[in-house]
């Protein structure tokens, strides 16, 4: 007998082509579709760069333990090594990243299998089959959440801030918390600066307590945030895109540095979103000047917002942190200038190192703009963007 042959009926509709769908209800659909879909891209970069980081540190422990000429590098190896990488790979590899690399995998080995699952053993060179012996599981090790929930609920960041804490019971407690709240970076700095495992283990009523430290609690977005330092040098993005906070902001630190240049006092351009890195502090500076007049390093900061105090000491960290490093022989301490912006008004602040010859403090205020020029720029250019009034 022969088979029917089968006629291609009508297409089964959609939802968006169901009969009854309103306005409101596409727009809730497709916003739907992409928190959803942004939330599997934040995951999948989150878990990528885990586990990179992880193989690294991996293949870092393994080379100091057989490495056939480990001894020729001894403790200058990972700015030796970093050095090298960065020659072909992103600014990321510093010394002090491939030092994380390598606590990450120290500190969490049971990611291994969610490694090797994830990209396989033919794909890429084995890490060390067992961790340093200093370092084997401890009883401990089962009160930490699943592996791979490690890698796909907490960034690197947020394991950075893990491995400072040196107890592990400690440090479980804030992985679990953690992930339980969705919390944010910012948030599990704060748990932790406000010590919530002390505060907890003191306290009568724990799940009374816990409630409450989650009710308030600010959690992760689920959007891919390219503003993690971590995350944009992994998708090869420059800082200049992925740091500025608007596109205000962005239009606005464009402007000014051609407003300095054409001032034609010595300002050279030296850098834009300069990366300064202290301790476990990342930080950016909008634009950095070296004044061939006043022979010192400007480094100006842009704020879109009110003044506040926490701006000045931010601004005279960076202008610390440049006097101890980056001055050389013959060259003056090195000037912040600090630009706000408000509704209201615009603050132009200058943070002084620590100057004490009179005639340069002179020459200082002569060769820089003057609080009145740059208050001027930053009302008409704020208005000229598109910024408030």
């Amino acid at each position: 007998m022969a088979r029917r042959k089968r006629t291609a009926g009508p297409r089964k509709p959609t939802q968006v082509q169901k009969a009854g769908m309103d306005f409101p209800a596409l727009v809730s659909a497709i916003r739907e579709a992409h928190e959803q879909c942004a939330a599997q891209a934040k995951r999948a970069v989150n878990v990528a760069l885990t586990m990179r980081n992880w193989l690294i540190g991996g293949y870092i422990r393994g080379y100091e333990q057989n490495g056939a000429d480990r001894a020729a590098y001894g403790t200058s190896l990972l700015e030796t090594l970093a050095d090298k990488l960065q020659e072909g790979l992103n600014r990321c590899y510093t010394g002090r990243y491939l030092g994380l690399c390598r606590q990450l995998f120290d500190t969490y080995p049971e990611i291994r299998k969610s490694v090797i699952s994830e990209s396989g053993p033919s794909t890429l060179p084995p890490p060390p089959e067992e961790p340093a012996p200093d370092i084997q599981k401890s009883p401990i090790s089962e009160l930490h959440p699943p592996r791979r929930m490690l890698a796909e609920r907490l960034s690197f960041t947020h394991l950075v801030e893990l491995m400072a804490l040196d107890d592990p019971l400690k440090r479980a407690f804030y992985e679990i918390e953690c992930i339980r709240g969705n919390w944010s970076v910012r948030q599990l700095k704060r748990q932790i600066g406000s010590l919530y495992f002390e505060r907890s283990g003191m306290s009568g009523d724990k799940e009374k307590l816990a409630e409450m430290v989650q009710a308030v609690a600010e959690t992760a977005e689920t959007r891919l945030d390219i503003r993690d330092p971590y995350i944009f040098e992994f998708l090869g993005l420059r800082a200049k895109d992925a740091v500025a906070e608007s596109d205000l902001e962005a239009a606005l630190v464009e402007n000014l540095r051609e407003f300095l240049l054409e001032l034609g006092h010595g300002f050279c351009l030296e850098a834009q979103q300069k990366n300064i890195v202290i301790g476990n502090t990342r930080g950016f500076v909008d634009l950095v000047f070296y004044h061939r007049v006043l022979k010192c390093h400007v480094l100006v900061d842009l704020k879109v917002d009110e003044f506040r105090h926490e701006h000045i000491g931010q601004l005279n960290t960076y202008v610390t942190w440049y006097r101890q490093h980056m001055m050389t022989e013959g060259d003056n301490p090195p000037v912040g200038l600090l630009l706000c912006t408000g509704k209201d008004h615009a603050f132009v602040e200058y943070a002084l190192a620590a100057m004490d010859n009179r005639l340069f403090v002179s020459k200082y205020q002569l060769e820089l703009p003057s609080t009145e020029d740059l208050q001027k720029f930053i009302e008409e250019k704020r208005q000229s963007l598109g910024g408030e009034p």
